[in-house]
């Protein structure tokens, strides 16, 4: 909006409009923007929530120290989600399409958060869909984002190729070639690679909710790993970047870093009030919507098979719920963890909530660090 007005407008006219046509200009005034949102309004829907007595309900079966947090605002997510979505709009380039896929995937996946956590609170119980509908919804919204890709390949401004980690030539593409020459059915060459990006983008939503367990644990490893996107963003849209480094150049993609930008600004916005001990909780709504963005700029520039190290912690998080259900299914009841996900079985080990949680970060750090690094060793 801001870009439009100012520098394709003005510019003509006020040559100090210039500035706004820099991407690292307006990535750093979007991110400060959301943070600016964030600080600002956050006491006013805390204050709201609190009214209409929007409140976490504690699991019963959970660590017996959570339970103090019983009524603590929840479905702070909606802050969140104002915080990145405004300032995208106002400093990105509105006119580019990769800008509007991602900012509607993430509105998708606050609006099925949103719904869940809605049941819970009318409820009162910690039942929300079920979860074969939650898991549905995200598919269908992972599938939309699949498709408009594939529209966007076939007119040539996306590729389906796989990038992978450590190696420079070898780049899978996830089609069926050898069906290309069946007319009537060449839409279905592309069933793997909706099939994939459904399981990254729904899996990434997922990991980021099984994370949000314990006070600022989820949004701070947020901040980290949207960080390390902004800059993957950045680096895959430049020419000079992106051919030394040896990635698939997508000019287009580079206005994604306005949006991650706004992602980095929101969570340490949001971050101030759900910092231990929490005044917010993210709830649903903002979990879901956070992992669904993070999955859909990992897919849009590129990157899926670097995820599993953008969000490491959000991966071991899931993982540990993956082999704790399968272990208690499968050995007649047998667990690996004291409880899942993994930061509750450090928590029942005897370690406080904050020495987790800092833990936690700084893994999640070091992962992300080593997500970088990889894009020189290829």
């Amino acid at each position: 909006m801001l870009y439009w007005l100012l520098y394709q407008k003005l510019f003509p006219y006020f040559r100090l409009f210039r500035i706004f046509r820099y991407l690292t200009f307006r990535t750093v005034f979007a991110s400060l923007t959301a943070l600016l949102i964030g600080l600002l309004i956050g006491p006013y829907v805390i204050d709201k929530l609190r009214e209409f007595q929007i409140g976490q309900y504690i699991r019963e079966e959970g660590p017996q120290s959570h339970q103090k947090k019983s009524g603590t605002p929840t479905m702070g997510g909606v802050l969140i989600c104002i915080s990145i979505l405004v300032p995208t709009l106002m400093w990105s380039d509105l006119s580019n399409p990769y800008v509007w896929l991602v900012m509607l995937s993430t509105l998708a996946f606050g609006a099925i958060g949103f719904t869940d956590d809605y049941i819970k609170v009318v409820h009162r119980e910690n039942q929300g869909l079920t979860a074969k509908a939650k898991l549905g919804l995200q598919f269908v919204v992972s599938a939309a984002v699949a498709a408009a890709l594939v529209v966007m390949e076939i007119r040539g401004g996306y590729s389906t190729r796989l990038m992978v980690p450590f190696a420079k030539r070898f780049r899978p593409d996830l089609v069926w070639e050898w069906m290309g020459h069946v007319p009537h059915m060449h839409w279905l060459v592309f069933i793997p690679f909706v099939i994939f990006v459904m399981i990254v983008i729904a899996g990434a939503s997922n990991a980021v909710n099984l994370t949000d367990g314990l006070d600022g644990l989820a949004i701070g490893c947020t901040i980290i790993a949207a960080g390390a996107l902004t800059v993957l963003t950045y680096v895959s849209g430049h020419v000079v970047f992106s051919d030394y480094l040896e990635l698939q150049r997508m000019p287009m993609v580079s206005e994604l870093t306005v949006f991650c930008g706004s992602m980095v600004g929101a969570s340490i916005g949001f971050l101030w009030y759900n910092a231990h001990p929490a005044e917010i909780f993210m709830g649903d709504v903002g979990s879901l919507a956070l992992g669904g963005a993070i999955g859909t700029v990992a897919v849009v520039i590129k990157q899926e098979l670097l995820l599993p190290f953008i969000g490491g912690v959000f991966i071991l998080e899931a993982l540990s719920v993956m082999l704790q259900v399968g272990s208690y299914k499968l050995r007649n009841g047998k667990r690996i963890f004291k409880m899942a996900p993994l930061h509750h079985h450090f928590e029942l080990m005897g370690w406080s909530e904050s020495k987790v949680i800092t833990r936690f970060w700084i893994l999640a750090l070091v992962f992300a660090l080593f997500a970088l690094t990889t894009l020189k060793l290829r």
